[in-house]
């Protein structure tokens, strides 16, 4: 129940010359906590992948479907973030640290096994972790969103590594691999594009 405040209004939205302001979005929500089960998933998909030293059929599979089920949270948490107004200054910072853990932990583990080239895995979580830092480092200034780019290199790089961590048969390996430099080019590219705003918006927040 709402305590009321004087005049019939609710603390929450009364202010002074009739503005109203939107009561805090709660920390507790449902796109915090699809962010934090995302997180908590990384070391299960881990432990999964290694079992068998990734030669098990059918740990291949279950795999696979720790890290879809962990991609689909993604989708999830920011669609009903927007959709119900629950962005949270903790769901800004840890949804994009998730989806870096998630993809650095399947890159990391496909190389361990010999199964993915190290300079793919290495030029990828060099991009991940130079944009993580930018925006830690432009956040007192804004907040830098999605671009389509952006977007595109999220489904490439997770089409691309869930059906390197499938058991498929080896015919596919030449398609998974010119998909996976595809998200290569265009991880380096969109890295470029918010390097160059993230310039921009430090330059435009300084000169104000």
């Amino acid at each position: 129940m709402t305590t009321r405040g004087s005049g019939g209004q609710s603390p929450s939205t009364a202010s002074t010359a009739g503005v109203v302001t939107p009561a805090p979005v709660p920390l507790v929500n449902i796109a915090n906590a699809l962010t934090v089960v995302r997180l908590l998933l990384v070391p299960v998909f881990l432990v999964v992948l290694f079992v068998d030293h990734g030669q098990s059929t059918a740990w291949r599979w279950a795999a696979f479907a720790v890290f879809a089920i962990a991609s689909l949270t993604d989708t999830f948490d920011g669609d009903l973030a927007r959709r119900w107004g629950l962005v949270t200054d903790f769901g800004k910072i840890a949804d994009p640290i998730a989806d870096k853990a998630l993809t650095g932990a399947a890159l990391v583990g496909l190389s361990m096994l010999g199964e993915l080239a190290w300079w793919v895995t290495i030029t990828i979580a060099a991009r991940e972790l130079g944009v993580t830092l930018l925006r830690f480092w432009v956040l007192r200034h804004g907040v830098i969103p999605a671009s389509r780019g952006g977007k595109i290199k999220t489904v490439l790089q997770t089409v691309a590594l869930g059906l390197a961590i499938m058991p498929l048969p080896a015919f596919v390996e030449p398609g998974v691999a010119v998909l996976m430099i595809a998200a290569v080019v265009v991880t380096v590219v969109t890295g470029v594009d918010y390097l160059v705003r993230a310039l921009r918006l430090r330059a435009r927040a300084r000169a104000a």
